[in-house]
């Protein structure tokens, strides 16, 4: 169940981070942390996904946005973050709040248990009325192993702790329907649907990793959990009130009247594909109906490597994304099991089961309310 009070605030290292001096923007930090004290007096939760970590450590480290690595940007990571929770708490201790940190990994989102842990720790600390301020651990993670931005990150949370809007500060007022520095580029105020706007989206900032498009992907996400998100200018006065409020232009994606419920979001919104599987048409028809799971007999081929417990991506033999769902099967196991489809499956796997890879209450279908997320159905390794 959605809650009414509850705010999810991104913020990218653009906004908070001097580009040229890799400095915090006190200025700007002073005006969100003020805001966010006047919404928890007006009784909302707020939680902050906040980056800029890696950018305020580059200059101890060394580097710059331009030469830094891998390794650099670890690095920095690890400099900067107490500058960045530092700063944060500065401010805070004027307004008399409360702040804590947590720093999260893709599989803090991707399994289950530790994303159930996570929510039970963000709750609680709700409940002491303290600001979790959230960012992924850049000093451990890697491009194969991370969330990917900030933004996707904030919608994960947003869709965990069931809040009832998503506000992603940017530098621009919100979402247009072709770039912005084109001639008649117009302000897209209300979106009901994010796939209309895919294609009105590009560019990446200097110091952040994402753009327009994530801020989408993000808010389609969120619109789909039942969450309302709105993408909003960061420079002004009360940056997150004043858009909630209505007093000042934004684009809001609005939330979605039937949102999936815990499990089907939890299932749906997966941030890496950990492996796909092509089904029948007779085995699609069954999935929309819901009239039964994914049986060893109804899979085409399967691609990638997966652990029984792992949310698998299902296409059609056209190549469109019908489902996801959680597998009871590895990898090797369901090859063998599909490749011997006459054989008892006792005989293969040395146990009794009935063959169902997925079974159907592990598994959701995709609408076409969802953008799918980048996949491969001809990599090799099919069988």
């Amino acid at each position: 169940m959605i809650k009414e009070n509850r705010i999810v605030i991104k913020i990218g290292s653009s906004l908070l981070t001097d580009e040229e001096r890799l400095k915090p923007r006190w200025a700007f930090m002073q005006r969100i942390v003020e805001d966010i004290a006047l919404l928890q007096s007006r009784g909302h939760e707020v939680i902050l996904c906040s980056s800029g970590s890696v950018a305020l450590g580059m200059k101890v480290v060394g580097v710059t946005p331009s030469t830094a690595g891998l390794r650099d940007k670890q690095a920095a990571a690890a400099c900067g973050m107490p500058l960045l929770l530092n700063a944060y708490k500065q401010i805070g201790h004027e307004h008399d709040l409360s702040i804590a940190q947590i720093l999260v990994t893709l599989d803090d989102f991707e399994d289950h248990s530790r994303f159930l842990n996570t929510k039970n720790t963000l709750n609680r600390l709700l409940a002491s009325k303290i600001i979790p301020i959230i960012n992924e651990n850049d000093t451990v993670t890697t491009e194969e192993i991370r969330v990917g931005d900030n933004d996707r990150l904030a919608a994960k949370v947003a869709q965990m702790v069931q809040a009832k809007h998503l506000v992603i500060l940017t530098g621009v007022d919100g979402l247009y329907d072709k770039n912005p520095s084109e001639p008649g580029a117009k302000l897209v105020e209300t979106v009901h649907d994010a796939n209309d706007y895919i294609s009105a989206t590009a560019g990446v900032s200097t110091l952040g990793s994402g753009g327009m498009l994530t801020k989408v992907q993000a808010a389609n996400m969120a619109q789909n959990a039942g969450t309302t998100t709105i993408i909003a200018n960061g420079e002004a006065d009360d940056p997150v009130s004043s858009v909630i409020d209505g007093k000042r232009v934004c684009t809001t994606f609005v939330a979605h009247d039937n949102p999936s419920d815990s499990w089907e979001a939890w299932l749906i919104n997966r941030l890496v594909v950990a492996g796909t599987i092509v089904v029948s048409d007779e085995a699609v028809q069954a999935i929309k109906e819901r009239a039964r799971g994914i049986d060893r007999g109804d899979v085409i081929s399967i691609t990638g490597e997966f652990v029984k417990g792992d949310v698998i991506h299902i296409y059609d033999k056209d190549g469109n994304e019908v489902a996801r769902g959680m597998t009871d099967f590895t990898s090797p196991e369901s090859e063998i099991l599909v490749r011997n489809i006459d054989v008892p499956t006792k005989q293969l796997l040395g146990y009794h089961t009935r063959g169902v890879l997925v079974e159907v209450d592990n598994l959701v279908t995709i609408d076409s309310r969802h953008i799918p997320w980048d996949h491969d159905p001809e990599a090799p390794n099919q069988i």
